[in-house]
């Protein structure tokens, strides 16, 4: 079993910034790529950015450039940091383990507006 807790979200201004963690426990071993997903009201769980074991990131269109995946081994965490956030960035946000299947948390709220 492999257990993931987000945490880090909040309201923040246009062009703002946030750094989500998403601690992981339980069978790590099992793990081979760690990603963060988000989904606004009324719509589907989308793509935000992903790391493999061997650092290879992989970002939406949406959000390159403006964000940033990274993962601390040490620490069992991986981050997301946001910047120059946009109202449009506003969802639940979702960190995702794979291993045999796929993991997900429980989510954080990140809500972006003045």
């Amino acid at each position: 079993q492999v257990q993931l807790v987000e945490s880090g979200g909040g309201l923040v201004q246009p062009g703002g910034s946030l750094r989500l963690s998403c601690v992981i426990s339980g069978s790590i071993g099992t793990i081979y790529a760690m990603g963060w997903y988000r989904q606004a009201p009324g719509k589907q769980r989308d793509f935000v950015a992903a790391i493999t074991p061997g650092g290879t990131l992989n970002y939406a269109g949406s959000v390159k450039g403006r964000f940033t995946i990274s993962r601390d081994y040490a620490r069992n965490t991986v981050y997301l940091q946001m910047s120059s956030l946009k109202p449009e960035d506003t969802a639940v946000y979702y960190c995702a383990a794979d291993g045999n299947t796929r993991h997900w948390g429980q989510g954080t709220q990140v809500t972006v507006s003045s």
